[in-house]
C-alpha cells in the first residue's frame, strides 16, 4: 500500500540520517523528501541532495504561499517540507520519509494523524555529546555555545518522545537499522517475522531499553 507518510524525528547528533540511508537500501518503494533550509552548505553538501538551499527571503515568501507541509526556525535557521512532496510520492506509488525536527513533526502529525512517527533516541547525553563534537570538528566548526546549545535542545524534544507511535535506540547501528526497517514493513502489512520487533519498539510498549536510555537524560 503506497502512500503510506514515515516521519523520523531525533535530536541532532543521534545519527539519523545514517539509519535513513542505511534503511533506503534496505526497502524499496521509500521516496525521501529532501527539505529546504535557509542554512548554509556544509563540507560535501550538495543542494538538491540533503536539502534545497534557499534564502529567508523566499523561504518566507513560500510560506506565505502556503507552499510547507510543515516548516519550522531551528537555531536560527528554517527548515520545512513541501506540501507537494506526498501527493509525488503517491503518484509514483511509493511511501513518503520525513526527516524532520521535533517542531516540524508535531505540525504534520496534528494535520496527518494516519501518519506513521518515530523517534530516535541516542543512547545517553555523553554518547550525543561525543557524536556532536566529532561532527562539529569535521565541519570544522567548534562553538561550544552550539555544542550545549543542541544537548539542551535534546533534553526539551526528549519530553515529547511519548507522542510518537515508535521510539527506538541509536547505540548499536546494525540493530537500530534492523528496528526501523522492521517498522516499516509491519506497518505495510508485510512484517512476517518481525512484528516482535517492531511492536518492541512502541511507545506505548514502554520497553526497558527506551526507558533506561531516557532515563540517562534526567537532571
Amino acid at each position: 500500500m503506497a502512500g503510506i507518510l514515515f516521519i523520523i524525528s531525533a535530536p541532532s547528533g543521534s545519527g539519523k540520517s545514517t539509519l535513513v540511508s542505511q534503511l533506503r537500501t534496505l526497502v524499496e518503494g521509500l521516496d525521501f523528501s529532501i527539505s529546504y533550509t535557509t542554512r548554509a552548505l556544509r563540507g560535501s553538501e550538495t543542494d538538491g541532495r540533503e536539502y534545497h538551499f534557499t534564502t529567508r527571503e523566499e523561504f518566507e515568501r513560500m510560506i506565505g504561499a502556503g507552499d510547507f507541509l510543515e516548516w519550522a526556525e531551528v537555531f536560527g535557521n528554517y527548515y520545512g517540507t513541501a506540501v507537494s512532496a506526498l501527493s509525488h510520492a503517491k503518484d509514483a506509488g511509493k511511501d513518503l520519509l520525513l526527516d524532520i525536527d521535533v517542531q516540524g513533526a508535531v505540525q504534520v502529525m496534528k494535520k496527518l494523524p494516519e501518519a506513521v512517527s518515530i523517534f530516535i533516541l541516542p543512547p545517553s547525553p555523553e554518547v550525543l555529546e561525543r557524536r556532536l563534537r566529532n561532527r562539529s570538528a569535521a565541519e570544522h566548526v567548534t562553538s561550544e555555545m552550539v555544542i550545549q546549545s543542541r544537548l539542551a535542545e535534546a533534553r526539551n524534544e526528549l519530553k515529547q518522545m511519548w507522542d510518537y507511535k515508535y521510539a527506538l535506540v541509536n547505540d548499536v547501528l546494525d540493530e537500530a537499522v534492523a528496528e526501523l526497517r522492521a517498522i516499516v514493513l509491519c506497518e505495510r502489512g508485510d512484517g512476517d517475522g518481525v512484528q516482535a520487533l517492531a511492536s518492541s519498539c512502541r511507545t506505548d510498549a514502554a520497553s526497558p531499553r527506551l526507558r533506561a536510555a531516557l532515563s540517562t537524560f534526567d537532571d
